[in-house]
């Protein structure tokens, strides 16, 4: 099974409750239980809501044919799938949005943690997933290309020497 980093680095800080204690809808954590994993940076949330790792990119494990989609992992793929698995099946996760909420596929775009982890990074971090910056969405870029340089140079995941 694909090793995850356990070392922490910095998380940003949760939205502050307003005087009366009370967060607006636009401040309250987006929260709901991981359904199941479609590939290593997507899942599907249990209100059906897809979801797509804003920020990062990993190795897919299918392509669409026509009008079908054809199991067809390129190298990683299922490992990248595996690791993603073990963060987040059937777990709850909190979605963090940047500047665009939706991709032009329809899916949410999110940075997506388990407790206090976040999983784009967790990913970056292990080497099963690597930097992808679309402007605007560009708030952890720098913390991913970090991470990235560190895995490769570890040799990490998709970096691993065979």
């Amino acid at each position: 099974p694909p090793r995850l980093p356990t070392t922490e680095a910095s998380y940003p800080a949760r939205a502050s409750a307003s005087p009366g204690g009370e967060r607006s809808a636009a401040d309250r954590p987006d929260e709901a239980v991981v359904r199941r994993v479609i590939d290593g940076d997507t899942i599907e949330l249990s209100d059906g809501r897809l979801v797509r790792y804003v920020g990062i990119d990993a190795p897919e494990v299918r392509r669409k044919v026509g009008d079908q989609w054809v199991v067809d992992p390129e190298p990683f793929g299922l490992a990248a799938t595996e690791a993603n698995r073990q963060l987040v099946e059937r777990r709850r996760v909190r979605l963090e949005y940047d500047a665009q909420r939706h991709d032009r596929y329809g899916r949410v775009l999110a940075y997506v943690y388990v407790e206090d982890r976040m999983v784009n990074e967790a990913l970056v971090e292990a080497g099963y997933a690597q930097p992808m910056t679309i402007p605007p969405n560009v708030r952890y870029a720098d913390r991913f290309r970090v991470l990235a340089r560190q895995a490769r140079r570890a040799g990490r995941g998709l970096w691993g020497r065979q």
